[in-house]
Formats: structure tokens, sequence, C-alpha cells
């Protein structure tokens, strides 16, 4: 066995309701005036009432930054950094998606007298310094894992993203209140979904830093995701299968945060760069493909990983049965689905070959012409 080192969030809460406990929960970290950051969509679900009532009761004040948008660009998190200033908080915490958490992530860091550095000084691997205030993190989707994870995805142009990766991201609390999943519509549980499954694919076949720690998460949380997501999707008010999913996606996030994701994220990130498609469904577009071609390097894992992926046709390779998972809740499976010109494919492949800290963990190594074939076939 080869040495590893395996981190994550140091402290998990997996409670219906446990949103109640929000402002405890600060003060228990010593603070005095807490910055929640999240996005008008979860304004307008009613999502923040339990937090709401949790401030009210206590003596932590709280203001609330509501502009996280898909895809956020660095804008954004300066606007975020700068009220935290303003408002002098003292805790940071991230509701909503991946988004609003990955916000929360780099606002903790810039909102931190200890920080020096700029927003664009932070990008990269290794690169940030110094200390970040404290970090809750609750996730209102099962998908992301960013609740355990040491990586934040910024836009930084018109179809660039660029990452900050770095110990210091990790969060303090993570918050898994599954209640506040019941409402999610089908098409967001179902792409989020597939994009915690594909965390948790990736994680074990990664080819640099696969160990056994994250392999035990990975398989866990590809048996929970598969037997609980076609239920979350088209029964959205089951609160057993919402809690599924969510621990799922934590444990297929505590996975990739230490063994990364691979060329299904890399081919990914240019269909959310060029054309707004949401992460999740991203991944799913190109995943058949992409584990084709990596059938070669990967069978033997692949074949490890098959038995434990329920749904619809539990039966068949690892491919066939997460193609059927992806027919089952309903999502669009060409590129061609989602208004994508065949005459843009180039572009997405030299923009994919840009993602090297993915594509070097990937079990088979990728150049330019296998992105666009591969872009090809999903098309």
């Amino acid at each position: 066995m080869n040495g590893f080192t395996f981190n994550t969030t140091p402290s998990i809460l997996h409670e219906a309701g446990g949103t109640e406990r929000l402002a405890s929960l600060c003060r228990e970290h010593g603070a005095r005036s807490a910055l929640v950051i999240t996005d008008r969509g979860i304004v307008g679900a009613g999502l923040l009432g339990a937090a709401e009532r949790s401030f009210a009761d206590s003596d932590v004040a709280v203001d609330w930054f509501t502009r996280v948008e898909a895809d956020p660009p660095d804008t954004t998190v300066r606007a975020a950094a700068e009220q935290a200033l303003a408002a002098g908080a003292d805790i940071i915490i991230g509701f909503g998606g991946g988004s609003s958490m990955d916000v929360a992530k780099v606002v903790a860091l810039l909102a931190s007298g200890d920080c020096r550095q700029s927003l664009e000084e932070l990008y990269g691997v290794g690169s940030a310094q110094g200390k970040r205030l404290p970090l809750i993190q609750v996730p209102t989707t099962a998908g992301t894992g960013s609740e355990v994870t040491p990586i934040a995805i910024i836009t930084t142009g018109e179809t660039t993203k660029s990452g900050i990766v770095s110990p210091l991201l990790l969060p303090d609390i993570a918050l898994l209140d599954p209640a506040l999943t019941l409402g999610l519509p089908p098409h967001v549980t179902a792409a989020t979904g597939i994009d915690a499954m594909v965390h948790a694919i990736e994680a074990y076949t990664s080819k640099i830093r696969k160990n056994p720690v994250s392999d035990a998460l990975a398989r866990e949380a590809l048996q929970l995701l598969s037997n609980n997501i076609v239920t979350a999707v088209h029964q959205g008010d089951n609160l057993e299968a919402r809690s599924a999913m969510l621990l799922g996606a934590l444990q297929a996030g505590q996975a990739f945060a230490n063994a990364p994701v691979a060329a299904v994220h890399a081919l990914a990130y240019p269909l959310g760069g060029h054309f707004h498609i949401p992460h999740g469904l991203s991944n799913s577009l190109v995943l058949p493909q992409v584990l084709r071609f990596n059938e070669p390097a990967a069978a033997t894992l692949y074949d490890e990983l098959a038995p434990l992926v329920g749904g619809p046709e539990p039966t068949g390779d690892l491919i066939h049965r997460m193609e059927s998972l992806i027919g089952a809740v309903e999502l669009p499976r060409r590129l061609r689905d989602m208004d994508i010109g065949e005459d843009v494919l180039p572009t997405l492949a030299a923009d994919a070959m840009k993602q090297q800290r993915l594509l070097v963990n990937n079990p088979r190594e990728v150049s330019e012409a296998d992105a666009l074939a591969i872009y090809r076939e999903a098309y």
C-alpha cells in the first residue's frame, strides 16, 4: 500500500431540521456576527426560514448576501467579501448549492484580517496563505460535495474558470439538513445527483491519489446515490431518499477531495463556460463517452463498481448502468439537445486541455484529438 494523506471537514451534522441550530453553532465558534452567502433562488423558495428563526432567537448578529449566481464570477466574490468586511462578520456561512458554498470559502479567506492576498493570488494549488474566518456550509442540493472539499471554482472570464485548491478552504462544519432539499425540482435533483455519482466514480479511478479511505467512501456513496436518485427525483417529498442523497453526495465529496476528479470534469467545464449549462448536467452529458474512452485503462475498477450501481436496470457493466440511470432521471442525453452547434466542438476540446490539473488524474492520457472525439461521440 502506498502512503497517502486524507483530509476532510472536521465536524459533520446530519439532521432533519438541523438548520434550526445554525446560530448556536456559530456561537460555539465564538462568533458574534455572521454573514450568510446564498442566492435569490434560495430566498424565493423560502429555504432561509429556519435559519432566520435561529438567528432571531440568538445574540448572534446576521447579515445576508443573496446575489450569488450559477458559475459565480470573481466580481460576485469581491462584492461578498466587501459586505463581510463592512458587516464585521467573524463567521461565514455558505447556504445553497456549490456556487454559494464556493463563494463562501473564498470570502472566508478574503474577509479575514490575516489575509494579505488578492483574489488573483489565490488561484492555483496551494497558493492560499494565512488564516480564514470560521466557515459553516449548509448544502441545499445533493451534488457538489463542496461542504467537504478544499476547492472553489470561480468564473474568471467570459468562458473560463479558475480553481483555488487549499486545505484552508476545508470548512469547519458541514450541516446536512435533508428538509432543505424536499422542494428541489426534479431536474435539479437529477443533475446534482449524477454529479455526485461522477465524483465517486472519478475518485475511485483517479490515477494519482487513489487510496483505501477514498475508495471506501466512493463505493458507499455510489451505492447510496444510485439506490435513491430515482426515488428522490420522482418522489421529491421522500425524506429518507433525500437524506440518503445528501449523505451520498457528502461521501463522494470526501472521496474526490482526496482522490481528485479527472476527464469528465475537464470536459464538462467548457460546456458550463460557453453555454452556462449547470455543472451536474455538463458532467452527465459527457460521462458515458469518457467512461468508454477510459475503459481500456480502468476496466478492472469498473467491474468492482458496477455491482454497487442500482436503479432501474441493475445489470450489465458500469457504463450501461449509468446510462440507464441518466435515462431514468430524464436528463438530456446529447450535446445537440442543448442547442450546441457541432462547429464549436473544436473550441470545447481546446478549452478542455486547459484543465491539466484534472487531466493528470485521468486513468488514460487525453489528447486534444481525444477530447474532440469524445465531444463528437456525445454530440
